[in-house]
């Protein structure tokens, strides 16, 4: 297990972050996400400390609380030392009580929220804390400077980001640095080698202002499992078929699903390890966040930070899996190209 800096910051995350989105399966959404309960998660969470996990990840609203509530007593049934992990939870969405102002990132709504959320898990702080989408009603001013009481206080580390756009980030870290308040450290966002959206303009962003990336979904809600492919059907009861989430272009996935399935062969590993190794193979990527029903399948997903895929490898993975151009994109390649020959040149004396 490697270890990573949190962006610009001086806090190490292991590579790999357990995800507990699959912990309570309260309510007709989150039971088909996965309904792990008290004595599995204990498993799944011991499983992930043992391997060198020290990152997990949950949210307000997965399982409507429940999923933190779990996650807290789980820290407590296995006598984790505080200090030796890193949590991390969002707040947005409704959870608890409902009301019109029980949602979004007004200082209304997020003090609330974190504090519910601190109670739920049994613990006195939040080493990051994360928005979990974007609030069209709220000036971003109003939730900047409600996160910034959170940290004051000491209820909050770091502040991080979940879902929004590159120019909303940038915006974000503008009004920050403006204010004095505090700046986000990562963004969580969906990112695989069936769905490079990302890359477009989000990972150059990240890159340019030292911010680093949590990747939610890695397997593409379990398109990328290895149960699918062109010629072949999931099982019944796999999460794809009964929520058939995040989108992605099919072909385009079944197509690198087709050059994982041969390197995976030939290594004798899972296809899910190569779509996580890919990944692990990124200079953006900060920490994947995986999820597991049961220990077989998180034990499975951590072998994959022993894949080392080639150059070669890698430049298969690219070709099959690389997105069509887009304006500017292809703008800005064509006009920067002189330019970058002569930057390489500088650099290769």
């Amino acid at each position: 297990m490697r270890y990573n800096t949190l962006g610009n910051t001086g806090l190490f995350v292991s590579e790999l972050c357990l995800g507990t989105m699959t912990f309570g399966g309260d309510g007709a959404l989150w039971s088909q996400i996965g309904t792990v309960q008290q004595a599995e998660a204990d498993q799944i969470v011991a499983s992930a400390i043992e391997a060198g996990i020290n990152f997990i990840d949950t949210a307000n609203v997965y399982s409507d609380g429940g999923s933190e509530v779990i996650l807290g007593q789980s820290l407590r049934n296995l006598n984790i030392p505080r200090e030796n992990v890193i949590i991390a939870t969002k707040g947005f969405g409704e959870s608890g009580t409902r009301g019109i102002n029980s949602r979004g990132l007004s200082r209304h709504h997020l003090l609330d929220a974190a504090k519910a959320s601190l109670a739920r898990m049994q613990l006195d702080h939040i080493d990051l804390y994360q928005l979990h989408g974007f609030d069209p009603a709220t000036p971003i001013e109003e939730t900047l400077q409600a996160l910034d009481l959170l940290v004051r206080q000491g209820h909050v580390r770091y502040v991080g980001v979940s879902n929004w756009a590159a120019w909303q980030i940038m915006k974000a870290l503008g009004i920050s640095e403006r204010r004095d308040l505090p700046r986000f450290a990562s963004l969580q966002a969906y990112y695989t080698i069936a769905g490079r959206d990302l890359e477009r303009e989000i990972a150059p962003m990240l890159q340019s202002e030292g911010m680093g990336l949590m990747v939610w979904s890695p397997l593409a809600g379990g398109l990328l499992s290895g149960k699918y492919g062109r010629d072949r059907d999931a099982q019944a009861g796999s999460r794809r078929t009964t929520f058939d989430f995040p989108p992605v272009n099919v072909e385009r996935a079944y197509n690198a699903i087709d050059t994982m399935r041969a390197i995976a062969d030939t290594r004798r590993v899972s296809v899910a390890q190569i779509a996580l190794a890919w990944l692990l193979h990124q200079t953006v990527v900060t920490s994947v966040i995986i999820g597991a029903r049961r220990t077989d399948q998180l034990e499975d997903n951590i072998a994959a930070t022993r894949v080392r895929l080639t150059p070669a490898e890698l430049e298969a993975l690219d070709k099959v899996s690389t997105m069509p151009s887009e304006y500017p994109g292809w703008m800005l390649e064509r006009q920067g190209e002189r330019r970058l020959q002569q930057l390489a040149a500088a650099h290769a004396r």
